[in-house]
């Protein structure tokens, strides 16, 4: 398998930043909403945030790589068999599925350091806040980061979809090239 797109089928590295990315989304929207219930006195009501916001910036990373990624290595070429409005809205789909992961990655960043704190990466490294101290933003990002994340799965979901319908129901090759199996 090589590491590089080619015009028929995903690389290595594509397949492997499209799946981190699936599962941390996943797993920081899982731990988002199981977080939000826990009460002052929990053991994990301080651990469970900062994991959350350690993943985010660690995901935030991800994405420029999977970015630049993209620009290095371009997709491989739509299936003859797909339709044009299905390539369009497919294009149109990942680029608001990436619009959304950074509105939703910077939102949360903007709700840790509205009081000008930095952001602990799991103890590894500082990132700082850029803005200061600006009152009541974080109830602004709070509320874009809430929205923008429902949207995200949901948009997840229907991409997720959208690969099982071509696989099952018009057989063709779509899920197997992001599963290096075409």
């Amino acid at each position: 398998m090589k590491f590089v797109n080619t015009p028929s089928r995903y690389g290595l590295v594509s397949m492997s930043l499209h799946w981190l990315v699936a599962l941390a989304v996943i797993g920081l929207f899982g731990l988002g909403w199981w977080m939000v219930g826990l009460t002052y006195y929990d053991p994990w009501y301080r651990q469970g945030p900062d994991i959350h916001r350690s993943i985010g910036i660690l995901l935030f990373i991800t994405m420029l790589i999977r970015l630049a990624w993209r620009l290095l290595s371009p997709q491989p070429k739509p299936l003859p068999e797909h339709r044009r409005w299905e390539v369009q809205t497919s294009r149109m789909v990942h680029w608001l599925l990436y619009l959304l992961l950074f509105t939703a990655m910077t939102s949360g960043y903007l709700i840790t350091t509205a009081d000008g704190s930095s952001i602990s990466v799991f103890g590894w490294f500082e990132v700082p806040s850029v803005t200061g101290r600006i009152r009541g933003m974080e109830d602004t990002a709070g509320a874009v980061h809430y929205w923008s994340t429902w949207a995200l799965v949901a948009l997840a979901g229907l991409h997720a979809l959208a690969a099982l319908k071509h696989h099952v129901i018009d057989r063709d090759a779509t899920l197997r090239r992001m599963l290096g199996r075409d």
